[in-house]
């Protein structure tokens, strides 16, 4: 996501002509755009985005959990 924004904020300088960023070359400015697809591609080969969807899946059922276990006055149990 990072790599996308810088990518953006070049694009953006370098269509408006703002130095230094004027005065670099196409491959310098749109780079991040590469960076951006390379690091996707690893993160869905290498299973890092699922990873991270499990994770927060199990972080909203135990919130949820939690909740209704407050909402009948049981306290909710400590994951250690």
């Amino acid at each position: 996501m990072y790599f996308l924004l810088i990518g953006l904020v070049l694009l953006l300088l370098k269509y408006l002509a703002v130095d230094p960023v004027a005065a670099w070359t196409w491959w310098v400015v749109l780079s991040p755009f590469g960076l951006a697809a390379a690091w996707w591609a690893w993160a869905d080969w290498s299973g890092f985005s699922k990873k991270k969807a499990m994770e927060k899946m199990v972080k909203r059922k135990q919130d949820r959990i939690n909740k209704q276990r407050a909402a009948l006055g049981i306290a909710p149990k400590k994951r250690g």
